[in-house]
């Protein structure tokens, strides 16, 4: 199972905008070439797909594409390789965001 964190600013008293809007996100995730927006993220397995309604910031890395999710003024992401790990500290830093685990 992958650790998930969470980029908030839910535990910063002094900041009026605890909140990570869509609306902050779109501009900023549409800046980085590296990112594209997608209101729908699809696991596909052997077998199977599920498909998750969401507002998904998609990052590709390689081949492959790891989805930064956008739920309740928070984004998750699940550390499922460490090339994630200085992506979400500088996402975190660039939005005036704190890490937590969870």
């Amino acid at each position: 199972m992958n650790q998930r964190f969470r980029i908030t600013r839910s535990m910063q008293e002094n900041n009026a905008e605890q909140s990570i809007s869509l609306e902050e996100c779109k501009p900023y995730f549409a800046s980085k070439s590296d990112f594209t927006y997608s209101q729908v993220f699809t696991v596909k397995g052997p077998d199977s797909s599920m498909s998750i309604e969401g507002d998904f910031f998609m990052w590709k890395h390689g081949n492959v594409e790891i989805p930064f999710r956008l739920y309740m003024g928070d984004l998750y992401v699940a550390i499922s390789n460490e090339a994630i790990v200085p992506k979400m500290i500088e996402i975190a830093t660039d939005l005036r965001a704190d890490v937590v685990e969870g």
